[in-house]
């Protein structure tokens, strides 16, 4: 049998290889930052989704510790057990009251809030309508949930509305990222909003690219369009990238909070964050709300790495976000360009088929307010370098 079993997979393991999309781990050997260790090379790193620059902020690692002193390391039973510690209720009431909603429900991980949610609100005889670029978790949230499942068009919220009112079913819930974590883009929130109100749906946003760096107070999607509980009732956001430790949240009514503690599956049987990742999470969340630099110093670098790129002629989306891909087109060519920056010290995520569509592959270049101008310099000069050769 287990002959069997790996001679299949090592035929599939093979088709990958030979259609170039065979995917490979690097090892990190240093704290995530501006500057990383991988592979035992130092690299400039424009890869990892620390926006804020906070994932190895002495303030947050200090927290961590003390918290793991106090309270040990791990939490040694699921929330409806005895893991529910004071941290994880601290940094809930925290996040509810920065989001501006009632109430906020910790999850280990984003995928796990994702599926929770979906699965929580969706069943058979329901229907989940989502953007056709959400992000797999989402999608895999409602191909799990048994409803009916539909994709509208990317950000079209005509086709959403087409859908909605086709649907002859008992719940109507709409799902969509808040930022596209492979384009960068933003959802079209109010106009969604608008959609869900007037056939009766319920709107939910999973703002884990947007949450920390977003809006004027680092509120994410909801606080750069200005969404109150009402006009978006379900929010999503994760601990992992913005804030630069771990973990998610969902954050809504009274209500939905309640019914998503006795409902939702993988909030339920799975093990509580660590006590100390929840304390590191709240120290996270003091530095945004003081430190509005970090935002403003992103908005700048993100604006120079857009009229470098474009005065070389860079194929880029129409992104505001920390999130810039450059498009390249074919699988091979991105892996060459990518190779070409790491051989001139600088790390970039090479991103192809299935993760985005066949013939968009791309670098995935990310900002970090622990970036400096010189840095984006740096990389144009290395893009315009490795782009040398490839293409038409």
């Amino acid at each position: 049998m287990t002959d069997s079993l790996d001679t299949a997979l090592a035929a599939e393991l093979q088709a990958r290889r030979t259609a170039g999309l065979y995917r490979k781990r690097a090892l990190l050997e240093s704290p995530q930052g501006s500057r990383v260790v991988l592979d035992g090379r130092e690299c400039l790193a424009f890869s990892s989704n620390d926006y804020l620059g906070l994932a190895n902020h002495p303030v947050v690692v200090e927290a961590f510790r003390h918290s793991a002193s106090r309270y040990g390391v791990g939490s040694g039973a699921s929330h409806l057990i005895c893991g529910h510690g004071a941290e994880h209720h601290a940094l809930e009431e925290e996040l509810a009251d920065f989001t501006g909603r009632s109430r906020a429900l910790l999850f280990s991980t984003g995928y796990m809030a994702n599926l929770g949610v979906i699965g929580a609100l969706a069943e058979r005889g329901d229907g989940v309508f989502e953007d056709r670029l959400n992000h797999a978790s989402l999608l895999d949230g409602g191909l799990a949930s048994k409803a009916r499942f539909k994709r509208y068009r990317h950000a079209d919220t005509a086709d959403l509305d087409r859908h909605l009112r086709a649907a002859e079913v008992r719940r109507r819930l709409v799902v969509t990222d808040g930022v596209f974590s492979m384009d960068g883009d933003l959802a079209p929130l109010p106009e969604l909003a608008s959609v869900c109100a007037d056939r009766n749906a319920w709107l939910m946003v999973d703002d884990a690219h947007g949450f920390g760096v977003l809006g004027e107070s680092g509120g994410g999607v909801a606080g750069h369009f200005h969404l109150n509980q009402s006009q978006l009732p379900i929010l999503m956001g994760t601990l992992g990238k913005g804030f630069g430790t771990f973990g998610a949240f969902v954050a809504g009514s009274d209500t939905l909070i309640d019914y998503l503690i006795q409902s939702a599956r993988p909030y339920i049987y799975t093990t509580a964050l660590p006590p100390a990742v929840a304390a590191a999470s709240r120290a996270s969340l003091k530095l945004i709300r003081e430190e509005s630099w970090r935002r403003d110093k992103l908005a700048v670098l993100i604006d120079r790495f857009r009229r470098g790129a474009g005065q070389l002629g860079l194929q880029l989306m129409a992104s505001r976000t920390p999130i810039q891909p450059v498009i390249v087109g074919g699988d091979d060519e991105v892996m060459i360009v990518g190779r070409r920056l790491l051989e001139r010290g600088i790390h970039v995520g090479t991103i192809r088929p299935p993760t985005v569509p066949r013939g968009s592959a791309r670098l995935r270049i990310t900002l970090s307010a622990a970036h400096e101008e010189s840095d984006v310099d740096r990389l144009l000069i290395a893009l315009d370098q490795a782009f040398r050769g490839i293409g038409p």
